[in-house]
Parts: C-alpha cells; structure tokens; sequence
C-alpha cells in the first residue's frame, strides 16, 4: 500500500470499531455480523459469523442499556491485507437486564486483528479485556425524563426508539421499555 492507501485503510478500519459501538448498543445485529469476516474466531476456537451471532444475542441479554465510548486506536499494518490493533472503550452498562437497577461503567481494551477481503477491512478477531468495572454512585435510569431540551438531566429516548431495539427484545420476550 502506498501512503494515501494505507490512509484510508487506517479510517475504513477505524471505522469499524465505531459502528461496532453503535450496532451493539442498538442491538442491530445484522450489520454488526457484517463487520466480521465468514470465518471469525468466535469463542473455544469456533468460527463463523452465525455461531459469533449467537454468542452475541446470549450476551447482550444478560445487560440492558448499553453505552459503548470508541477511544484510542492504534492500528499496525502486517501486510496489505493484515493488521492488529488496540483500541480503548469507555462502557456504561446495565448490568442484569432490562428489569435490573445496577448500572457500572467499564474501561475495557479491544485487541483486534484485521482482515481485508474483497476490497473491505474487517474483524477476523476482537477479543474483549477489561481493565475494571465499576458500579456508578447514581443510576442513570432512575431519573425522571429528562425533556431535551427543556432539561439536560434524565433518561432519554435511545435506545428504546430505535426499531433494531425494539426487534431484539420482542424475539426474546422481554420489554423494549
């Protein structure tokens, strides 16, 4: 790649860890899968995009809201199809479902590796670390709402407006809100 490739290559795969972030929390997995090459690594050596799927809906079951902050990214090219990268993210989640009051925030590193097939960078791995998790002093979904922007404190409207929301929690009976 010359330097103006790898330019945009450096963006394409920024890009990627940013929509990660709104797909999860939108809970809308079709282009989330998307972002994964056919054959990514899911969890115990597994590979596949419909098995990644799964693990996806079991995980994101267990919390409710969930507010994903993209960070720092470093990107290391291998070759022209290749590379690795860190990625730092902020999350404010809640914890336990839907019903739950617990609310934590968490700083957690994204160690990526990076595949470019048929023209597009995607994710042929992302593994998931924490640094710490914390529960937050004040539940945010306790507060009244808030009336943006009549008042700049208390719940909003997202995610709960949104129909990828809104679909994921209607296939597993729960309530959208």
């Amino acid at each position: 790649m010359d330097d103006l490739e790898r330019l945009i290559a450096r963006d394409e795969i920024r890009q990627l860890a940013q929509r990660y972030a709104v797909y999860v929390d939108a809970r809308d997995f079709d282009p989330l899968m998307e972002l994964y090459t056919e054959d990514v690594q899911a969890s115990r050596g597994r590979r596949g995009r419909d098995l990644l799927r799964d693990e996806f809906e079991q995980m994101m079951r267990s919390i409710g809201l969930s507010f994903l902050h993209v960070g720092n990214h470093v990107i290391d090219f291998l070759d022209d199809a290749h590379a690795k990268g860190i990625v730092y993210c902020r999350a404010e989640i809640q914890d336990g479902g839907l019903d739950s009051k617990r609310w934590v925030v968490q700083a957690i590193q994204y160690h990526d590796d990076y595949e470019r097939r048929g023209g597009r960078w995607l994710f042929a791995r992302r593994r998931h670390l924490l640094v710490y998790g914390a529960e937050l002093g004040q539940n945010p979904l306790d507060l009244p709402p808030a009336n943006w922007p009549a008042s700049q404190t208390g719940t909003g409207v997202v995610p709960y407006a949104l129909d990828s929301w809104k679909r994921f929690w209607a296939r597993g009976g729960g309530s959208a809100h």
